[in-house]
This record gives C-alpha cells, sequence and structure tokens, in this order.
C-alpha cells in the first residue's frame, strides 16, 4: 500500500512511518520545506487560502511544480499535521495559528486527494477529544454533540474540513485522540521530567479526569484504521482513548510509582494559579471528559495497554532502552 502522511516528523508520525515500513508499506512524506529525497512531497497547506493545494516533488537538487498530480496513485493518506495546542500560550495570533493549521490545511489537502487520479481509499485524519468539550467527568462516545470553548469549535470545523474528500466518495476517518502517552515526547515527557524526582504536582483538584492513550496503541488503532478490511464500518469519527480514564491525580500517583518515588499527594498546583500561568490554554489542564472508545471495540479492536501503570511502564522501559542504545 501507498501512503501519505502528513506530520511524519512528529511523535506520532514518526512512530507511524516506522510501523508503516516495518510491513513493506511505501511512504510518501508531505513535508514543508523542501523536499530531501524521492520519498518526500514538498506542500503549501495554506494554499487553501487560494482554494487549491500546492503541491512540488523533488530531491536536494530541486523541485518541481506537479499540481495535485503528485498525489496520484496514492492508496490512503494518514493527515496528523497541525500547530501544537501545548506548545505556546493561546495569544490572539496562536490561536488563529491553532485554528488555521488544522482547518485550512485538513481542506486544502481533502481538496488535493479529491482531485487525484485515482482518489485514495481513505483519508485519515487526526482529530482530538477536545470536541466534547468540558463535560464534568461524565462518560461520553462517539454520537455525543460538540462541547463548548475555543478547541471544542476548532475541532468541530477541523473534521467539516475534511468534506471534499468524503464528497469525493473516500473513506474519512475522524481521529478523535485522547492524551497520548509516548516516549520521547508530548505529554509524558513533560511530565516525566518530575516525576523522576518525585515532585510532579497534581493539578488544580486532582479529580478532573484525563483519557488516554499508550503511543503504542494509538499506532495500532490508526492502523486498524487504515486497513480496507470492513470499511464499511471504519468511517467518521473515533475516540483513540483506552478503554479506563484516571484522573489526573491518579495518572501522577502513577507516574511516581513506575519511577518509584514517593507521592506526595499535597503537592498541588492550583487552579487559580494555573489560569494566571497558562490563561486559556490552562483547560488543558483542567477540563474533565472521560471519553470512551465504544466504536473502536465494537469494531473488534483489542487494546495492548488498558491499565495506565503497565502503559506507563511499557512507554518509559522503551525511552529507556532508546537512551541506553545511543550512548553505545
Amino acid at each position: 500500500m501507498k501512503v501519505a502522511v502528513t506530520g511524519s516528523s512528529g511523535l506520532i508520525g514518526t512512530a507511524l512511518v516506522t510501523s508503516l515500513r516495518a510491513d513493506g508499506h511505501q511512504v510518501v512524506r508531505l513535508v514543508r520545506r523542501t523536499p530531501r529525497g524521492s520519498d518526500e512531497v514538498r506542500w503549501d497547506p495554506r494554499a487553501a487560502d487560494a482554494g487549491q493545494a500546492a503541491f512540488w516533488r523533488g530531491g536536494l537538487g530541486g523541485s518541481s511544480p506537479r499540481g495535485s498530480s503528485a498525489l496520484d496513485g496514492v492508496d490512503a493518506c494518514v493527515h496528523l499535521a497541525g500547530a501544537g495546542v501545548g506548545d505556546h500560550r493561546w495569544t490572539r495570533a496562536y490561536k488563529a495559528e491553532i485554528r488555521a493549521s488544522r482547518v485550512l490545511a485538513t481542506r486544502a489537502l481533502a481538496t488535493a486527494l479529491a482531485a487525484a487520479k485515482p482518489a485514495p481509499a481513505a483519508f485519515v485524519a487526526a482529530s482530538a477529544i477536545g470536541w466534547y468539550g468540558d463535560t464534568g467527568g461524565s462518560e461520553v462516545t462517539e454520537d455525543a454533540p460538540a462541547g463548548r470553548g475555543f478547541l471544542a469549535r476548532v475541532v468541530h470545523d477541523w473534521e467539516a474540513a475534511a468534506e471534499p474528500a468524503s464528497q469525493a466518495g473516500i473513506r474519512v476517518v475522524h481521529l478523535r485522540s485522547g492524551l497520548i502517552l509516548g516516549s520521547g515526547g508530548g505529554v509524558l515527557a513533560r511530565l516525566a521530567a518530575p516525576a523522576r524526582l518525585g515532585v510532579l504536582p497534581r493539578f488544580g483538584t486532582g479529580r478532573q479526569v484525563m483519557s488516554w492513550i499508550s503511543l503504542t496503541d494509538e499506532i495500532r488503532a490508526i492502523r486498524f484504521l487504515l486497513d480496507g478490511d470492513g470499511a464499511e464500518d471504519r468511517s467518521g469519527p473515533f475516540n483513540l482513548t483506552a478503554p479506563n480514564p484516571v484522573t489526573d491525580s491518579e495518572l501522577t500517583a502513577a507516574l511516581h510509582a513506575v519511577f518509584r518515588k514517593p507521592d506526595f499527594r499535597w503537592l498541588r498546583v492550583p487552579e487559580s494559579a494555573l489560569k494566571l500561568a497558562l490563561g486559556e490554554m490552562s483547560s488543558e489542564l483542567l477540563n474533565s471528559a472521560r471519553v470512551l472508545p465504544r466504536r473502536l471495540l465494537e469494531a473488534g479492536f483489542e487494546f495492548e495497554y488498558r491499565a495506565i501503570g503497565a502503559a506507563l511502564a511499557a512507554e518509559l522501559r522503551y525511552q529507556g532502552q532508546e537512551s541506553a542504545a545511543s550512548v553505545r
């Protein structure tokens, strides 16, 4: 299978490309810089402003305009690119960047895929459980309506931007991913640093529910949904979250346990301090939503890591193995 992937240098993209190539699939990496090899295609996600997406092929020797034909012959596309939600304080300018990097880029790519000859069979596009907003810890599944707040609005429009692909008969999948726990980056890397010292605090009350998934199961789920078998049941939104969400307090305790550090339950950052330091972005740490993977389980997917302790131990052990190998 020939698969185009955006965001291939990120935490998820790197692991996905490795997984696909290990199984003999051909990967075309869509990048925003000058292509460095024959497996890369440069694309301009902001070309959506002009109503079309621009693509260029080429290696280090230069590139040549090819239009959307650069995607001809692609069997599927996995779209993971987007500005990091937790990378910067949510100023008005950065909120605009978060939105544009998702909505405009998805529309551009969906339009280009619809024009490809032949059109690919599947468009698997990143989304987020931000769709549901703060549910107060109540259980939600894929049929729940969009919530309120900035991220909920962004995710709603993000998913809607894939409509050109759907109208062209391409199977569209929306990956509503939760908190991804993976070695070597993302949220886990930020939390692991203080946890190694035994000083990871609770945030706010610590009772807010955090819906998580191991990076291992994130990649396995993407591959499962990318698979054409049973495709009629594998379109639309899927919650990529483990079946057993945890509270912030339980996640903190589990991280301390992995590093064999004492867990000081009195150590916490008050909600008011978080809002003062992070502004609107503090909602990422304080929102509470118990998001369950109903459709994924009904489709027959089996999680490798259902318990937070086992997931953390596996991912952090893998990180330790990588670090040891790098110094040999």
